[in-house]
């Protein structure tokens, strides 16, 4: 399998930033990873080798990105704005920093957005968020309430990171028409953490409200953890 890493100092964030490439060829999947972790995560916990057949076969071609969660949703420290700010920042870099190294790697410009569990919350926001991005999301397991890391605070920059509250207000219809050409898949799973669970058919039930397709499953045999999802990305992905 082809693997490159990639380091650079990111001007907007003001700090180092890593990620890795594995494959050669194929849509180009943006990995988003879970509360805390690295960029590395998905080659740790087996979910590469598990597709290892579609990379070396040139369908996919995975970008596992670095989060900074520790300084955004989950800095405690800091203020609620800040942490938003923070994460607003960020997407700023996967936008003008990660964005262009994809497309200077890849002609093929149908991208995937992939998560699990906090990966796949940051996946699905910045699906919403920035429409023309995207083409398809895997979002497993993912948790769509923002109340638990903000200690209550609310303002705008807190609205707009959250696709529940501002997915019901949406109404530009270029944008809407956007999101309406995305893939959407939202998985869970009865055994899912029940926050999870809830919100993803909320999430679900909000879209199609506004008129947006989305793919909602609900797998009676599944868990919130690594052995399932390696069984749904062989689906999804």
């Amino acid at each position: 399998m082809h693997v490159e890493y990639h380091k650079w100092y990111s001007h907007r964030l003001h700090r180092d930033m890593e990620l890795m490439i594995f494959g050669h060829a194929g849509a180009p999947t943006i990995v988003f990873p879970t509360s805390y972790a690295r960029f590395y995560e998905w080659k740790d916990f087996k979910m590469i080798d598990t597709i290892a057949d579609k990379i070396d076969g040139g369908y996919l071609q995975l970008y596992c990105v670095d989060g900074i969660w520790s300084e955004t949703w989950y800095n405690y420290g800091i203020h609620p704005n800040a942490r938003m700010q923070r994460h607003n920042v960020w997407e700023q870099y996967m936008i003008h920093e990660v964005y262009p190294l994809i497309r200077h790697k890849n002609h093929n410009h149908f991208t995937i957005l992939t998560g699990t569990s906090f990966g796949a919350f940051i996946a699905a926001l910045f699906a919403l968020k920035h429409p023309w991005h995207a083409n398809k999301l895997v979002a497993m397991s993912g948790g769509y309430s923002t109340k638990g890391f903000l200690d209550g605070y609310y303002d705008n920059d807190v609205y707009f990171n959250s696709p529940l509250d501002f997915v019901p207000n949406m109404h530009d219809h270029n944008t809407l028409e956007r999101i309406r050409a995305i893939d959407l898949k939202l998985i869970t799973s009865t055994w899912d953490i029940p926050t999870c669970r809830e919100t993803t058919l909320e999430l679900s039930r909000k879209l199609w409200d506004k008129g947006v397709w989305n793919q909602c499953d609900v797998w009676n045999d599944a868990q919130h953890d690594w052995p399932d999802w390696r069984r749904m990305i062989r689906v999804y992905l």
